[in-house]
């Protein structure tokens, strides 16, 4: 039977975890690898790792950080950042991640969703969508760590990445990012309505009662975080947690009770 996944999220900036608001000021969290056999010990549902600067860059993906991180993953693992070819693609997949996530990519060359999932399938392909509410308050696509808004409404983006074959999308809200005070539910309506891809939201979790009302609003769905997951308190005290599996049966439970 399908369930909603709880997703753990880790940004990767200049070789260490951090964690941002609004994609700006990173906090240095930790040690990817540390990160990744704590999550393991906490039996996450699944991870995803995020390299901001790759794209930014214009770098390729640290193929090295990638094989030690997949050796080390026991959920399984998506990562994106600095992807730009079928054949990094393929590589990443080789090396042991589940899922390949672009962004910029996807926009600038939507060829590429169809040409890499008949390579690697469908579902290895995800679409990152990184969104922000204009001033008119409608909501636009944007690249490169939010320094580039285009013209591409996320429905409308996600309804031509359904088209070309992707298998998953990630509706993050730069709005809502590191900013904890629960996820951008009309944001996520919006794209619901318009595909039947596996959904992915991230930005705004502050609290396992944020989680419950993102699966109780729209159901089989991938409830992200990451400030949730290694910070404690009004301090914001790093700490790594996540919640045991008795604390997720019973948020499920609540919910399709």
């Amino acid at each position: 039977m399908l369930r909603p996944r709880i997703i753990v999220c880790l940004l990767v900036h200049n070789g260490g975890l951090v964690k941002t608001v609004g994609f700006g000021s990173p906090k240095y969290v930790g040690d990817p690898l540390n990160a990744v056999r704590i999550f393991n010990e906490k039996e996450v549902d699944e991870l995803i790792v995020l390299d901001i600067d790759a794209s930014a860059q214009n770098r390729e993906p640290n193929y090295e950080l990638i094989r030690n991180l997949a050796a080390e993953c026991r959920m399984p693992l998506c990562y994106g950042g600095g992807i730009k070819t079928v054949e990094q693609f393929q590589q990443l997949v080789s090396l042991g991640v589940e899922k390949v996530a672009i962004s910029s990519a996807a926009i600038e060359h939507p060829e590429l969703i169809s040409e890499a999932a008949y390579k690697v399938g469908s579902q290895s392909v995800v679409v990152v969508m990184d969104v922000k509410q204009t001033g008119r308050g409608d909501f636009k696509l944007c690249t490169h760590n939010a320094t580039k808004i285009t013209s591409y409404s996320p429905a409308e983006f996600a309804t031509r990445m359904e088209s070309l074959g992707a298998g998953e999308v990630v509706v993050n809200s730069i709005d809502c990012d590191g900013v904890m005070k629960g996820y951008p539910f009309e944001l996520v309506s919006l794209v619901r309505n318009v595909t039947s891809l596996p959904m992915t939201v991230l930005g705004g979790a502050g609290s396992l009662k944020d989680i419950e009302k993102l699966i109780a609003s729209f159901g089989i769905i991938g409830a992200a975080a990451g400030s949730l997951f290694v910070f404690k308190g009004i301090y914001r005290a790093v700490l790594i947690n996540y919640p045991r599996r008795a604390e997720k049966d019973a948020l499920f439970q609540q919910v399709f009770a």
